[in-house]
């Protein structure tokens, strides 16, 4: 079986959408109910992640809950953008 690792996927799809690659940082958290990955990225991108109308990041959030193994009883995977512009 092979395991994935999703902050590396995430690194991977992220960096290349982005003006300051350097600064993408992803943080893994264990809840009860979810894994939620926390990216940070630079604040003069936060926009570039979240695209017209969220449509960026929400295709980002099903290619990597597309990535988990519904086989094994894993926990549901939330990707969250820190957002630091406020």
């Amino acid at each position: 079986m092979v395991t994935t690792d999703f902050s590396e996927l995430i690194l991977v799809l992220v960096r290349p959408l982005v003006k300051n690659p350097a600064a993408v940082k992803v943080t893994p958290r264990e809840g009860e109910r979810y894994l939620d990955y926390v990216l940070d990225v630079d604040p003069a991108d936060v926009g570039r992640v979240i695209g017209r109308q969220g449509h960026v990041i929400s295709a980002l959030r099903t290619l990597v809950e597309g990535a988990r193994d519904k086989r094994v009883n894993m926990k549901k995977i939330r990707l969250v953008i820190n957002d630091q512009r406020h």
